[in-house]
């Protein structure tokens, strides 16, 4: 799990692309980072809107900020990209609820994901 020394570090190096920098917990940058380590990776960035950070919120069972989302695409070694362009494959895994479990404010928020919301985005589901 990440720790909150490697976070506060990320926080500093971190390009943001708003003006306003909004983090509400460390978790939140550990959902997003759970989540998009389990997306694959591709060469280069994928062009197209992609509401990333609605995706893990509903996944995280958590707000997410895209600052957050952000600073997790920094820490993580193979994420590349300015967000939502980052070079994950448009066919997007659903991660396993195995990734929330040492999160502590994984699940905290009624944000919930829906039979329908895996069917239209999800490709497939990790193991």
């Amino acid at each position: 799990m990440l720790s909150a020394e490697e976070i506060a570090a990320a926080k500093k190096r971190t390009k943001y692309g708003t003006k306003d920098r909004h983090h509400e917990h460390d978790d939140c940058i550990r959902i997003a980072y759970e989540w998009l380590d389990a997306q694959p990776k591709t060469k280069g960035a994928v062009r197209g809107s992609r509401p990333l950070k609605h995706h893990i919120e509903k996944w995280g069972g958590r707000y997410v900020s895209q600052n957050d989302v952000e600073v997790a695409a920094q820490l993580h070694p193979h994420v590349h990209g300015v967000y939502p362009f980052y070079n994950i494959s448009r066919l997007l895994i659903l991660p396993s609820e195995a990734r929330l479990a040492r999160i502590t404010q994984a699940r905290s928020q009624d944000y919930a994901i829906s039979a329908r919301h895996i069917n239209e985005v999800y490709g497939s589901r990790a193991e």
